[in-house]
């Protein structure tokens, strides 16, 4: 036995993986010039009129509740919620999924592996893009407008009950939640993946006591209410962790793996960590994706092809494979592993919106959700090892209340230029102060301002074809959520 522990080693490296993205949930569009239609699983407006304006009047109520960039950080609220109605959040089995880095891809793919074992899931996850609808899933579907709307007049009267009782109204998010646990125990399901919203103790999300809890990989962001190193906002995060659980764990920065590992001994809680029982031992490109062997609590998975690109999402497919491994039981009731034939099916079955997503073809437009500099430094990554672009125009737009210069240091190396812009949410950051950023990093000759997006799209594809013949370049559209929510329904898609 070697003088260092393997796991020391794992823990002692950050990672650069995947940003707390907690994307466009609700399912992919992707244009594939290659592949036929898109698909069409990402809900636009009802069709009947009716369905239409009852949906717009509930998201009207909602929306007079606090945004979920305002926070009081209880679980109060949500629990007498969950008191008058019954406690519907345990009528079925859950795994709970926080951390920084990951948590929506890793979220899909735990929901499409159970699905293929013939489970019924539901899936609550935020934020949403083109409907509200898209947060809360059952089967892998968002719920349909009217289904929403039910649930939502079915627990109405509950709200202005605990309103009225509470210093604080509940929250935009703490009502979805909500509504999430009800519609869940409605349906019913076999069990629900539940990504937190911010955070983990005081999160909404946690009025579960979850079987499987998932910590995806810890990185700084929100560090104004979780913490300024990874090691306290692990803290924040390793609320998830319940007792006797079993806790799946991503590589993670040496003082978040020690905060997470000892909350794990607290509970008496079992836990598998990347690098050690689970994690990546093979990968390589293939066409739309990677090729990828895991090794999970029950033994080596070969030749499972993953329809995403980046090493990051092959990690995330470890962590996802080992929470449901963990869920079924697998390394410690049964010591088989799970039906390869069946966790194959699953992983090529996988989408994850707004992660390196192409939406147009000639030249090539790709949108990319990331937000932090975590999640650039992957995106930057990836998309080198994807895509074989001989120029790439960055078409950026942020939020102000994020770390914009890493973000923009993380692509200066893969951008020719870049085309700064905003978004329409009150949270963005102006176009003229985050091109001051860019032409430091950039220089002003690769810098160009257009505060209208649809200018912005437009400017970077006529800068992508300059190159004429070679018709090598292609546009990366990224920087928030938003900006690639926007530009999807620009270009085509809702």
């Amino acid at each position: 036995m070697s003088d260092s522990d393997p796991f020391d080693e794992i823990i002692a490296a950050e990672t650069d993986r995947d940003p707390d993205l907690a994307v466009i949930e609700a399912g992919s569009r992707t244009l594939r010039t290659q592949g036929g239609p898109p698909e069409a699983d990402v809900p636009t407006r009802p069709q009947d009129p009716e369905v239409d304006k009852a949906l717009r009047e509930v998201e009207a109520e909602l929306a007079t509740r606090w945004g979920e960039t305002k926070l009081e950080p209880s679980v109060s609220r949500i629990a007498a919620l969950m008191d008058v109605l019954g406690e519907p959040q345990r009528s079925y089995p859950s795994i709970h999924i926080t951390g920084t880095n990951g948590k929506t891809s890793t979220a899909r793919m735990i929901e499409a592996l159970l699905g293929a074992f013939e489970l019924r899931t539901g899936r609550y996850t935020s934020p949403h893009v083109q409907s509200v609808t898209e947060r809360i899933s059952l089967d892998g579907a968002p719920i349909s407008a009217e289904r929403f709307i039910e649930t939502y007049e079915d627990i109405k009267p509950y709200i202005e009950m605990v309103d009225a009782q509470q210093e604080y109204r509940l929250s935009f998010f703490e009502v979805l939640t909500g509504m999430a646990y009800a519609a869940f125990a409605d349906a019913p399901v076999d069990v629900a993946v539940v990504e937190v919203g911010m955070g983990g103790t005081w999160d909404a999300t946690n009025v579960i006591d979850a079987d499987v809890a998932v910590v995806t990989p810890i990185d700084l962001d929100h560090t104004d209410r979780l913490g300024e190193t990874p090691g306290e906002i692990a803290k924040e995060k390793a609320g998830v962790v319940k007792q006797d659980a079993t806790v799946i764990l991503a590589q993670q920065p040496v003082d978040a793996a020690q905060v997470l590992l000892k909350k794990a001994v607290e509970v008496d809680a079992t836990v598998a960590r990347e690098g050690l029982e689970f994690g990546v031992v093979a990968r390589q490109v293939a066409v739309g994706g990677q090729l990828i062997t895991l090794r999970g609590l029950g033994g080596e998975y070969e030749e499972v092809y993953l329809p995403l690109h980046g090493a990051y999402q092959a990690h995330n497919a470890a962590v996802a494979l080992a929470a449901v491994e963990g869920f079924f039981g697998v390394g410690s009731q049964r010591p088989e592993p799970l039906d390869i034939d069946t966790v194959r099916k699953a992983f090529a079955a996988v989408t994850s919106p707004g992660r390196l997503e192409i939406v147009r073809r000639s030249p090539t437009v790709v949108l990319d959700a990331a937000h932090n500099p975590a999640g650039a430094r992957a995106t930057a990554e990836a998309i080198g090892e994807a895509f074989d672009f001989s120029r790439l125009i960055g078409v950026v737009g942020a939020s102000g209340d994020k770390n914009v210069r890493g973000l923009l240091e993380a692509f200066e190396p893969v951008f020719a230029e870049i085309v700064i812009t905003q978004n329409s949410s009150h949270r963005a950051m102006d176009a003229d102060e985050l091109a001051a950023i860019a032409v430091e990093v950039f220089g002003e000759e690769r810098v160009q301002v257009e505060p209208r997006l649809p200018d912005a799209l437009e400017a970077a594809i006529t800068l992508s074809e300059e190159e004429g013949e070679f018709a090598g370049a292609g546009v990366l559209v990224t920087g928030s959520v938003i900006t690639v929510g926007e530009a999807r329904l620009l270009l085509g898609k809702g």
